[in-house]
């Protein structure tokens, strides 16, 4: 717990190629004593919600949705991943509802004295500008080969979907250039994972109290 309740917690922002392993990271971040804001969660969230339904299908038709009268998101994905131009909709659309319930649930972890750091954990941290929001950007960089390995076995993904989805975000290289940290994670060692965050963690802390 922090010494200051008052003192204001650093937010920091995860990133990385698809099959990176974010997920793990967070979830050690977590351990640490952080709170994590899931971008993937709140997305979720947005595709349930009735205003955000009637709006997709007002734009692709029935055909988005199943029968039970939710998001059918593999046809979403079908209608994105195909075009570039119906993928900026969606997340012109969908990007402000979630930066929006970020700030509030930033503002709830800020508030809470038993929260060390606040991390967000965005696939699209930097296409959606929330890097902005971060006070340190961590990159998760692991082998192709790895990334490759994890989506075919956790996701079902082809090596084609893979590089297509890759493709629809900016190149890793880009996001490695802005990163302030960059954590890498091509070991199966959880031990060595989490030594790696510790230290990002407490450089990131010492960083923000000598600016406070």
């Amino acid at each position: 717990m922090p010494d200051n309740p008052a003192k204001r917690k650093p937010v920091i922002g995860l990133t990385g190629g698809i099959g990176s392993g974010k997920s793990t990271v967070a979830r050690i971040f977590e351990d640490a004593g952080c709170a994590v804001i899931n971008s993937d969660e709140q997305n979720s969230i947005q595709l349930a919600n009735p205003e955000v339904i009637a709006e997709l299908v007002s734009w692709w038709g029935k055909e988005v949705i199943n029968e039970k009268g939710q998001l059918d998101r593999k046809a979403i994905a079908s209608v994105i991943f195909n075009d570039p131009a119906q993928r900026k909709r969606l997340e012109s659309y969908l990007h402000p509802r979630i930066a929006s319930d970020s700030a509030r649930l930033t503002g709830k972890f800020q508030a809470n004295p038993s929260v060390r750091a606040i991390v967000l954990d965005s696939p699209l941290l930097l296409e959606a500008g929330l890097d902005a929001k971060c006070d340190a950007v961590v990159f998760v960089d692991t082998d192709d080969e790895i990334r490759l390995a994890r989506v075919k076995k956790n996701r079902g993904w082809s090596a084609d979907q893979w590089r297509r989805r890759e493709k629809s975000q900016f190149a890793l290289d880009k996001k490695r250039g802005k990163a302030d940290h960059v954590l890498a994670n091509n070991s199966s060692d959880l031990d060595e994972l989490r030594s790696l965050v510790d230290d990002i963690l407490q450089t990131i802390e010492t960083g923000l109290s000598s600016t406070d």
